[in-house]
């Protein structure tokens, strides 16, 4: 009888390639996926690798182009932040990696999909969720939930001694005391001695951004150009202009990373219900969102933004995190999301400097609302005093009766 096919989220580390060993041993066939979404990865290696351990195929996939445009660049346009901190560098890359894998899978026939999350995290949630809305019917093998792998595999010398015993090349550098995982958006830092929030991170944990103390001592000025709340135009302070979406987010990056720029330490709510205590890096992405939310300010009606920052923004990050983006309240909310930037049209000039990220100035060709006539306090302008009046007026009923109630209980304001 053929072996059932199984399609395994690929790393080349350790945890992924024993799993990919054991579910040679448990008589499947495996065909290994990669996703290509910015990381520092020699992909050559890891795809040798996973053939040389019995993989029957090894598929390495291209996804920055459709990890910028369709999830970076729609975060910034309704400014998703996660518990008012956290920019969702992990979140966004899970839909098109899941997408991807799933692809691959029907390419190959497969029965199943598997990775190698861990049975604590908010990944497993994503991706899986992911899985069976773009594919129902799949099976998914999920090594780290399973009593016979993790009570095999209790921790990472359990790891290593069956590397050995299986001929897996396991690379003989420490292991760093914390896990990472990184994309164009971010890096991301977890686990080991990050467990106790009390411990600061080491310096030498830090990899995409220059420690801002010993970033450079003069700041570096750039202008970003939006169009309907997307980032357009990176024009550098050398006078070079970015269109390109990759380049323009490649280029964000390099900026903002050799200023230190996007660095957070937290604890956030995992949507499992663990607290857990993460470190990350998100430079450009941290300058597209600052950079847009200021023209906001100029270019946005004060209701539409109002009504999207308390209904879009939150739910659309929550979606992110919780790793619900297949599902029709995420597309609901991007429609709402689209029709808030129609407006959203303009520049803002953006310095850096030492870790912090600074607006110059900004401006719009085509959006009116802001009038330096009526706000100027050197000029009457459109814009008569006596109407205040009568809207304090009215403003005042409401609080005079509320006064009102509370003397005649005695009670204090």
């Amino acid at each position: 009888m053929a072996k059932e096919k199984v399609c395994l989220a690929y790393s080349g580390g350790l945890d992924t390639s024993c799993i990919l060993a054991w579910l040679i041993e448990k008589g499947y066939d495996v065909v290994c996926y990669m996703a290509d979404v910015g990381q520092e990865e020699d992909f050559e290696a890891a795809k040798a690798k996973a053939l040389k351990i019995g993989a029957l195929a090894c598929y390495v996939e291209d996804l920055r182009r459709e990890f910028i445009e369709e999830l970076c660049f729609p975060a910034v346009q309704c400014n998703a932040i996660y518990e008012n901190v956290y920019l969702l560098g992990t979140s966004l890359a899970r839909p098109v990696i899941a997408r991807s894998q799933i692809k691959v899978a029907q390419k190959e026939g497969c029965v199943a999909v598997s990775h190698g999350c861990t049975g604590k995290g908010n990944d497993q949630v994503r991706f899986e969720l992911a899985f069976y809305a773009l594919q129902p019917t799949i099976k998914v093998i999920a090594p780290w939930r399973l009593p016979e792998f993790y009570e095999r595999f209790a921790g990472r010398n359990d790891l290593l001694d069956y590397a050995e015993k299986a001929g897996i090349p396991v690379s003989s550098t420490k292991s760093k005391p914390w896990s990472m995982d990184e994309n164009l958006a971010h890096c991301s830092y977890e686990a080991g001695i990050l467990e106790d929030p009390d411990v600061t991170a080491p310096a030498d944990m830090w990899k995409l951004t220059v420690d801002p103390l010993k970033a450079p001592d003069t700041p570096e000025d750039f202008t970003l150009v939006f169009e309907k709340g997307l980032p357009k135009k990176l024009i550098t302070s050398k006078g070079k202009t970015i269109t390109d979406a990759v380049e323009l987010f490649l280029e964000a990056n390099a900026i903002a990373r050799r200023h230190g720029v996007g660095r957070i330490d937290i604890v956030e709510n995992r949507f499992i219900g663990l607290k857990s205590r993460g470190c990350y890096e998100t430079p450009g992405l941290t300058c597209l969102r600052s950079a847009h939310i200021d023209l906001e300010g100029l270019v946005l009606d004060r209701e539409v933004r109002a009504l999207r920052d308390q209904f879009v923004t939150f739910n659309y990050a929550k979606i992110l995190y919780n790793g619900l983006y297949f599902s029709p309240e995420r597309e609901f909310l991007e429609e709402s999301i689209i029709a808030s930037q129609k407006n959203v049209n303009g520049q803002v000039r953006c310095r850096v400097y030492k870790g912090s990220f600074i607006v110059l100035g900004r401006s719009s060709e085509t959006e009116k609302l802001y009038d330096a006539s009526e706000s100027s306090m050197d000029e009457i302008g459109a814009f008569s005093p006596e109407a205040t009046t009568g809207f304090i007026a009215v403003q005042a009923i409401r609080l005079k009766k509320y006064g009102e109630a509370k003397a005649e209980k005695g009670e204090r304001l």
